[in-house]
């Protein structure tokens, strides 16, 4: 089992681009894994109870302890089992921390309009529309 298991939007091209660089840095020492939670097959009961909405609406990873991670954490955590930790160190000094975390969060909240992509709620109802005898709320933040 990997390290760390990261939920990733696979209809994100800089979602992708950042997957490739990690799978690159991990050189098959399968320390990392990676979940495409927009797979019509991704299934939360399988993935610490992530749901889609929760997955696509903010970066989640599994820890191997089965600890659920999420945001910079996450970056933190991964680049750090990679040998580029460094990148990530100073998103935990105590003055750049707050700064970086609202960072993240405006850009969670903006990276699917910046990168083409329907909002939120029309990629959970058209998730839902194509599952058939998925709960709503399974799907729809």
């Amino acid at each position: 089992m990997a390290e760390l298991t990261l939920l990733f939007d696979g209809g994100c091209p800089l979602c992708l681009r950042e997957v490739q660089t990690l799978r690159r840095r991990d050189q098959g020492q399968g320390r990392l894994a990676f979940v495409d939670v927009d797979d019509p097959g991704y299934d939360p009961a399988c993935h610490g109870g992530i749901t889609y909405a929760d997955a696509m609406g903010r970066m989640h990873a599994i820890r191997g302890d089965g600890e659920v991670i999420h945001d910079v954490e996450v970056f933190r955590q991964a680049y750090a089992l990679v040998g580029l930790g460094w990148l990530y160190a100073p998103t935990r000094w105590p003055l750049l921390r707050p700064l970086v975390e609202a960072l993240y969060g405006l850009w969670a909240r903006w990276r699917l309009a910046i990168t083409g992509r329907p909002p939120l709620e029309l990629l959970c109802h058209d998730r839902c529309s194509r599952t058939h005898g998925a709960s709503a709320e399974s799907v729809v933040p």
